[in-house]
């Protein structure tokens, strides 16, 4: 059976063809991590982290295009293993909570393909026989970092997120990511102004909604927000 109709199989539901398409494609997942050694994490972890965007590489894989199942996982796999080397860097939490955290996030992966829809904060904890107040402590930890790191525009098989709009440069870019944390850069802004990023890139509001919400056009909101990245940008490089 080809790739293919493992995952279409693995779409419908059939637990066997989507631990045969992970199986086959465990080679792909290594090689990928090991790119990533010397970063201080165990390649163990990261590996757990990879499969993650193999999962989401099977799900999200559109058949009709005449390209290899591994030519896009392969972008999908590094993706997610730099998200979380980001979000490790940017804030420091216990080891515990890490773990934690890592575990929630497989099993919300796990979950969401069972159940063919977010699984409730109940629902994993029973699931990991872990309380709710350590899932909700560890999940908080990454909370701010995970909404610096969220994909505001994908096309084109390219993901932007919001610190993707604060830096223009590549050693910007590095600069931000080992000096910079969410707090920061919130707290660096005016009451409104950050109002307008929270409701932009943390709560989904489009640009209309908070042209609607502050009185003012769609055209004043767009232009108020590359203002507002713009000097974010520019306060910490």
């Amino acid at each position: 059976m080809d790739t293919f109709e493992l995952i279409k199989k693995a779409r419908d539901g059939n637990k066997e063809a989507r631990d045969q398409v992970i199986t086959e494609n465990i080679p792909l997942v290594w090689s990928i991590v090991k790119r990533f050694s010397g970063r201080g994490q165990e390649l163990q972890d990261l590996f757990q982290i990879g499969t993650i965007g193999l999962m989401k590489a099977i799900d999200k894989f559109d058949m009709s295009f005449d390209v290899k199942f591994s030519t896009y996982a392969v972008p999908m796999i590094t993706g997610e293993i730099k998200r979380f080397l980001r979000d490790d860097g940017m804030i420091k939490v216990s080891r515990s909570l890490k773990e934690t955290a890592g575990k929630v996030r497989i099993a919300e992966e796990q979950l969401n393909k069972k159940l063919g829809r977010d699984p409730t904060i109940e629902e994993i904890s029973k699931e990991l026989q872990i309380e709710v107040e350590d899932i909700a402590m560890a999940v908080s930890a990454n909370a701010e970092v995970e909404s610096l790191y969220k994909t505001i525009y994908q096309g084109d098989g390219s993901a932007i997120c919001l610190i993707d709009k604060l830096e223009e440069t590549k050693d910007e870019q590095e600069a931000m990511i080992n000096h910079l944390t969410l707090k920061k850069v919130m707290d660096s802004l005016e009451e409104k102004d950050r109002e307008l990023i929270k409701l932009r890139y943390f709560m989904d509001w489009t640009q209309t909604d908070i042209a609607k919400e502050f009185g003012i056009s769609q055209v004043q909101v767009s232009r108020l927000e590359k203002k507002i990245l713009k000097k974010m940008r520019e306060g910490f490089v």
